[in-house]
């Protein structure tokens, strides 16, 4: 009897150890965000700082280190990296157009040098050569290579984007995206396509992938063999080897598509349900306004003050005759000539406070995907200014579901940004239709950054969590598709059509013979007669 207690107990003490050492200890995760915009780092910044809370110890790589120290939680900075993208950017803002296969091909050669940086740090290669991970984390943005951590460390891997799924990122799950109504995020189209639409977006979707899987691909591949030169898996089967993809992304945001199991949405993941308070002067600012607040942005990457002359005139142009409004304008210099007394300029707010205030009426913004999550959550109109990207495509959404206008930055003159701006200010629609869609989007059964937090733990738990993944990622391309099936049924068919043809025209020689002879013998017997 007390055997059997003893050995009951041992039990109990062994299930409390694996409980404690996979819950309390925590796992070791790796996070590694390579891209220099700030806009990514602040979406995944509050899911690293959640994890490490929980008691897991996260090492963040990065252009993005604390500033304080924080608990569980450790910072390589890899500052090679934080001017990577600042000509292109500039080029955008300033109105410089390039061609298609120029901006690709300077996107793909600026993606190998983030990861030979990131390879190549002191800090990273001491710690590949002494440290073991649990899991990793890591955005795959022209940084395919990077997913070779996975095998390298034994370790599931996790992959996040910042700005919803696309083609490159679907083919990591093999998630399902039907041309028909699914546009390509480059493209300003509702997911209600005209035939011409349609068209366009097949080829558009079909370059891309030629672009990414001929001039991307091969400098990731060319790096992957470099760095993990032991691995057993190919960078393609690599790339398919993931656990679980985090989109910012919701379908209120867009519109409805199917994701697989393993693909989530946590859109929104880094807006605070209650916002941190304004600090003490902008809160004055905001309080004493006349009529309301107009907030101006064109986001973490591209500059304000690196528009033309031209433009920046006609903004304060327009902003001077709005003088009852007080304009909160990003603004990244510490001058601005000729600025009006209504204008405030600043090289940084607290975006997401500002939008929350209820003085604040516009939001005059670039179409970034956090800026239109965050505009939408917190129920404020639109003006949007696309400049690249998935920017079209979020503005283009917004204007289609009501709650935003839409200028090109090239066609804004001083008449139709007034025009604009008063019709967005004057015409309540526009707020009512925000506010009810910010009510869509915030009515979720858990907060996007539990859901995030509960499925990477999931993946912690479940080994990886093979059991989610798409049968697909297995089949090769002719296979997931059916191109063999359809092929062969396509033979079938022919040979059938074929033998129906040749069966029909051996009847109808049947037919003609047994009438010949038929004649024949006819006339022989008219003969006789």
């Amino acid at each position: 009897m007390k055997r059997n207690s003893l050995v009951f107990v041992g039990l109990v003490l062994l299930i409390l150890m694996t409980t404690f050492r996979c819950f309390g200890d925590g796992a070791k995760i790796l996070s590694i965000f390579g891209y220099p915009g700030p806009s990514q780092y602040i979406f995944i910044l509050p899911l690293l700082k959640g994890l490490a809370q929980k008691g897991h110890q996260v090492v963040s790589i990065s252009t993005f280190p604390q500033k304080e120290p924080l608990e569980n939680f450790r910072d390589i900075a890899v500052m090679e990296n934080s001017k990577l993208f600042e000509k292109m950017l500039e080029d955008f803002a300033g109105g410089s157009k390039k061609s298609y296969f120029s901006e690709f091909m300077n996107l793909a050669e600026t993606g190998k040098t983030m990861v030979t940086n990131i390879m190549e740090n002191a800090e990273v290669k001491q710690m590949l050569a002494r440290e073991k991970f649990d899991l990793i984390i890591v955005e795959i943005f022209f940084s395919e290579a990077l997913v070779g951590l996975g095998e390298y460390f034994r370790a599931p891997v996790v992959t996040v984007s910042t700005f919803g799924t696309i083609n490159f990122m679907d083919y990591l799950v093999k998630n399902p995206t039907p041309l028909s109504y699914i546009p390509h995020l480059a493209l300003p189209y509702g997911n209600h396509m005209s035939l011409t639409e349609r068209i366009h977006n097949v080829i558009m979707q079909t370059i891309d992938d030629l672009s990414f899987n001929y001039l991307m691909l091969p400098y990731q591949e060319e790096l992957y063999k470099k760095y993990f030169p032991q691995a057993s898996l190919t960078l393609d089967e690599a790339r398919q080897n993931i656990s679980l993809v985090l989109l910012n992304d919701h379908f209120t945001l867009r519109s409805a598509r199917p994701y697989v199991p393993n693909m989530i949405e946590v859109g929104g993941l880094h807006i605070k349900r209650q916002p941190d308070p304004l600090p003490q002067d902008l809160q004055e600012i905001i309080d004493k306004s006349h009529e309301g607040v107009i907030y101006f942005s064109l986001g973490s990457n591209i500059k304000s003050k690196d528009l033309s002359k031209e433009k920046l005139q006609t903004f304060l142009e327009v902003f001077r005759k709005l003088e009852k409004y007080t304009i909160l304008w990003k603004f990244e210099d510490d001058s601005l000539p000729n600025k009006p007394d209504n204008v405030v300029i600043r090289k940084w707010y607290p975006q997401p406070s500002i939008l929350a205030h209820p003085k604040v009426k516009l939001f005059i913004s670039h179409g970034g995907y956090l800026s239109t999550t965050e505009t939408t959550y917190h129920g404020k109109p639109i003006l949007g200014i696309p400049l690249l990207g998935d920017q079209f495509m979020n503005v283009k959404n917004a204007v289609k579901a009501g709650y935003a206008l839409s200028l090109s930055l090239d066609q804004i003159t001083p008449q139709s940004l007034e025009k604009t701006i008063l019709e967005l200010l004057t015409n309540p629609v526009y707020t009512r239709t925000v506010q009810q869609r910010s009510k869509q989007f915030r009515d979720t059964p858990l907060p996007p950054l539990e859901t995030a937090i509960y499925w990477i733990e999931y993946v912690l738990r479940h080994e990886g969590a093979v059991h989610m993944r798409n049968a697909g990622v297995n089949l090769s391309f002719i296979q997931y598709h059916n191109i063999d099936v359809y092929l062969i049924l396509f033979v079938a068919v022919v040979a059938v059509v074929k033998l129906v043809i040749v069966f029909f025209r051996l009847m109808r020689k049947i037919v003609i013979s047994a009438s010949h002879e038929e004649g024949q013998l006819n006339k022989k017997k008219t003969k006789v007669n």
